[in-house]
């Protein structure tokens, strides 16, 4: 029923790369700690980087916590199903790693997101990650739902905000700085957006 590949190319890149939603899920090393699960959307912020390495942006909310427990162990899965054509789920296991604002890798990272613009959306970090396991599974289970377009709610949200006013909104919030479970989120103050990032559409 299930295989595992080497790679992220040919057949699994394209379904990877077709998906409008994917999730991901991280832990704390704590037994006791929160697991994290979360969905992510809006076509253009993922990325295939290599044949082992993918990459996602990482935008304003009202919490942080895959970016503390990465910070804590590196540890995440990322997972798409097929809710369209044949059945398929896709996981890829491996370690992640937030790249934040003022990275000197932030430039040459958003190069691979020519359709998002970082103001708009509030963005706070990327999230690389190399995979160490990659399998797919059958997915019969999951139902058939059609894709009608992103909600432009987090950009109507977000786009007013300034690099000032973001932190502000960061600094507010009770798990943005901060996890769940009191680890190390998001760094604080918010650096501003690198100047070629500065530009909205």
């Amino acid at each position: 029923m299930g295989e595992s590949y080497e790679r992220i190319d040919g057949r699994l890149r394209a379904f990877i790369e077709a998906q409008h939603i994917f999730f991901t899920a991280t832990a704390p090393l704590d037994g006791d700690g929160t697991v994290n699960l979360s969905p992510k959307g809006l076509n253009g912020s993922f990325a295939v980087l290599d044949e082992l390495t993918v990459a996602y942006l990482d935008f304003a909310g009202s919490n942080a916590e895959t970016i503390a427990h990465l910070r804590e162990n590196g540890r995440i899965t990322l997972m798409w199903c097929a809710f369209e054509g044949p059945p398929n789920i896709v996981r890829v296991h491996g370690r992640g790693e937030p790249v934040f604002r003022d990275d000197a890798r932030w430039a040459g990272l958003m190069g691979h997101f020519p359709d998002i613009d970082p103001a708009v959306h509030g963005l706070r970090a990327i999230i690389v990650v190399t995979a160490e396991k990659i399998r797919d599974t059958c997915g019969y289970a999951v139902p058939f739902m059609s894709y009608g377009q992103d909600r432009p709610l987090h950009a109507s949200r977000f786009a007013r905000e300034t690099d000032e006013s973001l932190d502000g909104y960061f600094q507010k919030k009770e798990h943005v700085a901060t996890s769940i479970d009191g680890l190390p989120g998001l760094p604080l103050p918010l650096p501003p957006l690198p100047s070629t990032a500065q530009h909205r559409s």
